[in-house]
């Protein structure tokens, strides 16, 4: 991916201008390589204030219970899995993209349904069946 726009879609790219990238020390195991080497990316995507996403997408965005998502509307994302700030920066804006992707279908709206006349009826006739079942059964106490 580089440098360049991150690609959503045919229709959709956010423009490098609206990504803040910042290079920091992976945590964790590695060795002496991960105390001299600054690896790891923090991405950072204002979805509030981006000029290039539309409206529904956006809303639909900060609806969307994230623990990535700060309250002023930013999207933080770490990236840390390899050894290369390269392969490293690809895997956060991967990961960005797939963020945005899982937000573009609109969900469908749910319709609340009611049981049948003909279920209910089902429901209590079992109903009546096991306590029938119940009402046979003796207590005995054994002594």
């Amino acid at each position: 991916m580089g440098n360049g726009p991150v690609t959503i879609n045919a229709h959709l790219a956010i423009p490098h201008t609206e990504i803040v990238e910042r290079f920091v020390r992976a945590s964790g195991a590695g060795g002496q390589n991960v105390n001299k080497v600054s690896s790891a990316v923090e991405l950072r995507f204002d979805v509030a204030g981006s000029p290039s996403l539309p409206e529904p997408l956006r809303t639909r965005l900060l609806a969307r219970r994230d623990r990535r998502m700060t309250g002023e509307g930013v999207l933080v994302i770490d990236a840390q899995r390899f050894r290369t700030q390269d392969r490293n920066r690809d895997d956060a804006r991967e990961r960005l993209a797939a963020f945005i992707q899982a937000s573009l279908s609109v969900p469908k709206p749910r319709v609340a349904t009611k049981p049948s006349h003909g279920s209910k009826l089902r429901r209590l006739d079992e109903k009546k069946g096991r306590a029938q079942i119940k009402r046979g059964r003796t207590t005995r106490n054994w002594e």
